[in-house]
């Protein structure tokens, strides 16, 4: 026992230490399993680095939220709706914009290019001040910009740091506002130092005009490499290897998978489509009989009801003459609509104009944010009918219609007399084009819409033809829980049973008898949003890239199919490897072998007669009026494809000799007969400098080339797909 505890002392602190090391290895090795971040579990909050700077996920995700609202606010504003990728849209036009900013900060913070406190104040409250802050600060009596109560105005949110969350909300969004004007002028002071610096000096363009001026004449002697295919001649992976090693910047790829799938439908069954019938079958009674159908239809959740008359040719669905045919107040149906299984009840039939044009005078109640969609109140009902009640009196009375529309409307077209020219039917609220397709022209009259009050007069009316108001009821055909159960449980046995790409491959080869084939997919990128043929589904696109190769995914359902899929293909961003450079580069250097046998057969020939018949009888061929530029008529077209044959007439050494040029298409033997200078009809050479310097200046506003030439350059790490 001594001897034990002797030795328990002496090592004990040795012990310790070497204990203390293998925990600190371990924790090392788990956090590089985990990422390599040894203090976040491998949870970075950076989406990505440019040229070392990082992007944080917080701020970059407020960017993300801004070009989100930008966009609905857009497809809001033209009358559209928004795509199911919307934020993968904004993530990248975030993500873009961010690039560019933080690569142009850092050319001019070399260049010492800044926007000063003065500046700003000239930007914000200057003569020209930008055109949201010019319209929300105009005197309304004077028409003049207020730039003091501008100033106070924004002064006070900017330094109200503890108020509510909403106006913190609207600070926020000033600053960013801010930030946004202090980069676009410095986008362009940047801009100006391109368009400023272009020039085209004038023995440039004296040059210029002088080689235009050139026309030669060659006679030539050609054998193509198409007509000189050798099996013998093969290009080696190395050559090719080699070959895009010296030319990285055409052979590029992007980072991408590849992978082979098999979909199992989830679509409705012929059960589903039958319960989807019976839905409606049911309310057929009910919606004959009915009498108050507005609430009838709300009842059956039908929402976008549109209560007035369309033409015939503006309702746009299959069996519209069907029910253009059944009596009034009758109901057609149920008939297939889509995706739905729909019945349609005709209330009223009568003729109508095809256009109307219209002026009105609107005092509202209610306005629709252009980016939410929503109504919000502006006004009092009674208030607006008073105020329509006065309008229409004072031009019964005889004011002028224009000058009260001025005044008065809360309508876009007020500065243009409330005219609305040419409306179809559908196109205004059902109440206001009931009215005006309604009644005859030179009606006057108030009508009440959910906007509020409109004074309308119908000037014009042009066509006619018969109008229908008609109310539908739809129920969609939707997948049941069993058919569903069934797809899943099917994606689930051959996932299950397919394991590796041979086991993929022998069971996706026994399901055709099934009707069901195995496809791929190819060139899917880190932030796609879908895969082709299959649809939208990020998540899908994520486990993709969270798969090694040649592991089989668990099923997962992708627009109307479960999918089981096996990664085939790993490209990681760079040069492109020898099996895909192959087919692109494998033509050029067979080319290049073949030029160069024939050019050994060739030789130096004394004359083009010699030389044709070294190539087998090929004939001399002719080529005058060549400019250095292509030209695609005559018999200058021979070498219209061909510059460096261009090339070699133009080349003073060449003249009266014989050169051989190897071409893109084949070999030439060349003779150079003449060359000479001939007029140009345009050689004002002041005129020519100003037309390029314009358009050269014209091309920098875009600076496209500059921003893609920083990229290039740049050292860019983009991690957004671990978080979108």
């Amino acid at each position: 026992m001594s001897v034990i505890q002797q030795i328990q002392e002496k090592y004990a602190k040795l012990m310790a230490v070497i204990i203390a090391l293998a925990l600190i290895i371990f924790v090392v090795m788990l956090a590089f399993e985990n990422g390599g971040n040894l203090f976040q579990g491998g949870n970075s909050t950076t989406v990505g680095k440019i040229n070392g700077k990082s992007i944080g996920y917080s701020e970059f995700l407020k960017k993300v939220d801004q070009q989100e609202r930008n966009l609905e606010a857009q497809y809001a504003q033209y009358g559209g709706t928004p795509p199911g990728g919307l934020q993968l849209q904004a993530v990248d036009n975030a993500w873009n914009q961010e690039v560019t900013q933080i690569l142009q900060t850092g050319e001019l913070n070399k260049l010492g290019i800044k926007v000063g406190k003065k500046e700003m104040g000239d930007i914000l409250y200057g003569a020209n001040p930008p055109e949201d802050l010019k319209k929300q600060f105009t005197d309304s009596a004077t028409g003049a910009y207020n730039a003091q109560m501008a100033k106070q105005q924004l002064d006070m949110i900017l330094k109200n740091r503890k108020g509510t969350a909403q106006q913190l909300a609207q600070r926020e969004q000033l600053i960013t506002y801010i930030e946004y004007l202090e980069n676009t002028r410095l986008t362009d002071k940047y801009n100006s130092l391109f368009s400023s610096s272009i020039n085209y000096p004038k023995w440039f363009i004296e040059k210029q005009n002088a080689d235009n001026s050139q026309l030669a004449k060659i006679s030539l002697v050609r054998d193509n490499y198409a007509s000189n295919a050798d099996s013998t001649i093969k290009v080696s992976d190395k050559e090719i290897e080699e070959y895009v090693s010296k030319h990285k910047d055409e052979y590029k790829q992007t980072e991408s998978r590849s992978i082979a799938y098999v979909a199992f439908s989830a679509l409705p069954s012929a059960a589903d489509s039958a319960a989807a019938r019976d839905k409606v079958l049911v309310l057929i009674p009910g919606f004959d009989s009915t009498k108050e159908i507005n609430r009838f239809l709300a009842m059956q959740g039908v929402q976008n009801f549109y209560d007035g008359y369309l033409n015939g040719s503006t309702i746009q669905i299959a069996v519209k003459d069907s029910i253009f045919k059944i009596p009034v107040g009758a109901v057609y149906g149920p008939y297939i609509d889509g995706n739905s299984y729909s019945i349609a009840k005709l209330l009223g039939v009568r003729r109508q104009p095809d256009t109307v044009n219209v002026r009105h005078i609107l005092v509202a109640t209610s306005q629709r944010d252009p980016q939410s969609g929503q109504m919000y109140p502006v006004r009092d009902s009674a208030i607006a009918r008073k105020t329509i009640d006065s309008v229409q009196a004072a031009i019964r009375n005889g004011s002028n219609f224009d000058t009260v529309c001025a005044k008065v409307s809360d309508d876009g077209t007020k500065d243009k007399g409330g005219v609305y020219e040419n409306v179809s039917p559908g196109r205004m609220v059902s109440e206001f084009n009931d009215f005006i397709f309604g009644n005859p022209v030179g009606s006057k009259g108030v009508v009440k819409t959910e906007f509020g009050y409109h004074y309308i007069e119908i000037l014009s009316q042009k066509g006619g033809s018969a109008a229908y108001k008609i109310a539908y009821i739809s129920k969609p055909i939707e997948i049941s829980s069993e058919t569903d159960n069934t797809a899943n449980g099917e994606a689930s046995l051959f996932a299950g049973n397919s394991r590796d790409q041979k086991s993929f491959d022998a069971n996706a080869e026994k399901l055709k008898a099934k009707g069901i084939n195995k496809s791929l997919a190819t060139d899917i990128t880190p932030m796609a949003n879908q895969v082709s043929s299959l649809g939208a589904s990020r998540t899908f696109v994520k486990n993709i890239y969270k798969a090694k190769l040649g592991e089989v995914l668990d099923p997962e359902k992708v627009g109307d199919n479960y999918v089981v899929a096996i990664v085939t293909e790993i490209n990681e961003e760079g040069a492109l490897p020898v099996a895909k450079a192959r087919m692109q580069v494998e033509p050029l250097l067979r080319n290049k072998k073949i030029a160069e046998k024939l050019k050994q057969k060739v030789g130096a020939p004394a004359t083009l007669e010699a030389a044709a018949a070294t190539l087998g009888g090929k004939p001399i061929e002719t080529a005058d009026s060549i400019r250095m530029t292509s030209v695609q008529t005559g018999s200058a077209s021979i070498v219209s494809t061909e510059p460096k044959v261009r090339g070699a007439a133009f080349n003073p050494a060449n003249k009266g000799k014989i050169v051989v040029v190897e071409g893109a298409n084949g070999i030439y033997v060349v003779r150079v007969d003449n060359v000479m200078a001939t007029a140009l009809g345009d050689a004002n050479v002041a005129e020519q400098r100003k037309t390029q310097y314009q358009q050269a200046k014209q091309q920098a506003m875009y600076r496209t080339s500059v921003i893609e030439t920083l990229k290039k350059i740049a050292t860019i790490k983009d991690n957004r797909s671990e978080f979108f």
